[in-house]
Parts: structure tokens; sequence; C-alpha cells
């Protein structure tokens, strides 16, 4: 067996929501009058293993928990409750990235890429790869805020996969651009997965995930349904989401 990259046991994650927005902050925090507050519980104990070298395909309905799960295990959610133990930290891939308007393509880039943990040195190393695979020209000189949404994706898409980490989660970043930069995605992330050693993936597209993904999970309502071989796990989704049309 080979060594584990990730451990997850009883995993919960909870959200507070507050539906209430005009009662005043005093009687929200003294009185306890109008806040509305209802929990969500997003993960309801979650447990699995992940091993170097595995590719996980982590599916699920819309709101099931999949993209919190990532989320956490990247360490930008803080459980309720439950254990993640992780050989390496792990990257979480995404599109969605806060860049700044005004700034010039390029200047985004050197910003997103020190904000991934890469240096500065390695930055000035990596740029002009970078720049070539937006394929935006003269535009990369132009600020963010005149850029179209497939310019946009282009952009955050090179800078999230500038990277090279050990433990690799993509929530659906391969939805991007058009279908010529799709398909320069899919073999940028499979580049990525030669050097990562360990993926999950999020994904709506079922093809993608049995291309990418030797094993899968399934997770229903924050609840794990099934796990095991990426076919098996993929045929229980579908007999279950068949059966409730």
């Amino acid at each position: 067996m080979t060594e584990l990259s990730l451990r997850v046991r009883d995993l919960h994650v909870d959200y507070e929501v507050f539906t209430e927005r005009r009662a005043s902050l005093r009687q929200r925090i003294v009185k306890g009058q109008g806040s509305g507050r209802r929990v969500i519980h997003a993960l309801k104990g979650v447990s699995f293993d992940v091993h170097r070298g595995d590719a996980i395909g982590v599916i699920g309905s819309n709101g099931s928990g999949k993209s919190t799960l990532l989320s956490a295990l990247a360490g930008l959610l803080p459980p309720t409750s439950g254990e993640i133990l992780v050989s390496a930290e792990p990257k979480l891939l995404g599109v969605g990235a806060a860049l700044l308007p005004a700034a010039t393509g390029y200047r985004n880039i050197r910003l997103g890429c020190l904000a991934l943990g890469m240096s500065a040195h390695e930055v000035d190393e990596a740029i002009g790869d970078i720049v070539e695979f937006t394929e935006l020209g003269e535009a990369i000189e132009r600020p963010l805020k005149t850029y179209s949404s497939g310019m946009r994706a282009r952009l955050h898409f090179a800078i999230s996969t500038a990277v090279r980490p050990e433990i690799l989660l993509i929530d659906e970043a391969l939805a991007v651009g058009d279908r010529a930069f799709r398909q320069k995605s899919r073999e940028r992330i499979e580049s990525l997965l030669g050097d990562a050693g360990t993926l999950l993936l999020v994904s709506h597209s079922m093809d993608e995930v049995t291309r990418l993904c030797r094993s899968g999970l399934w997770i229903e309502k924050g609840e794990l349904r099934a796990t095991g071989p990426i076919d098996e796990v993929i045929a229980k989704y579908n007999e279950a989401t068949n059966a409730s049309d």
C-alpha cells in the first residue's frame, strides 16, 4: 500500500445563515431578536483516505457539499468537528481568485503568483510561459476590467496552474474558455497531475472524471454515499439520480 496523502475522519462543516436584515445590531447581539439564524450542515461525518498517486473524482448534485469539502481540505474553511491530516499543503485550483480590476493582466499575473506562494525569482522565471499560455497578446498590458469573461477565464486559469503542488484540488476549473482553450486546459491539468502525485477533482462532467480519475467519492446532502472505482461510484450516482426523476 502506498503512503497516505490525505486522511479525513468524521468531518463536519456547518454554516450559520442570517436571513433577517432589518433588526438592529443591538437587537441581534443583546436580545437575540430578528437574527433569523439558521445552521446549514454542509458536511456530515465524512471519512475517507487518499493515497499518494490517487486521482479521485468527487461527484454529486448541486449543493451537495463537494466544494465545501475541497475548501476544508485546502484550509479555507475550518471544520466544525472531525480531523483532516495531510502529507503536504493541498492547493485548491479555481478560476475565481480575486484579482485587481484596475491592474493590467501582466501585473495581475505577478500578484496572483506571489499570492499562491511563489517567490519573486520563481515568478520572474515563469511569467513568460504564463503570458504565452493565456494567448491574450497585447491585451496582457490592458487593465483587467477591460477583459471579456473569456479573457478573464484564460488569465485566471493560467495563474492558478502556475504552481506544482503535491496535492492538487480542482473545483470545476476545466470548464473555462472556448473549446480550444478547454482542450489546452485539460492538457495542462494532465501535466500538473504527473507532478502532483495526488488529485481530487470536483466536476459535473462524468466524461472528465472518468478520463482523469481512477477512484471516486459521491457526496450527497453533505454525506458520503459511495467510494471506490470511479465507474462503480458513477453507476451508483446515476442509479439514484434516475430513481428520483
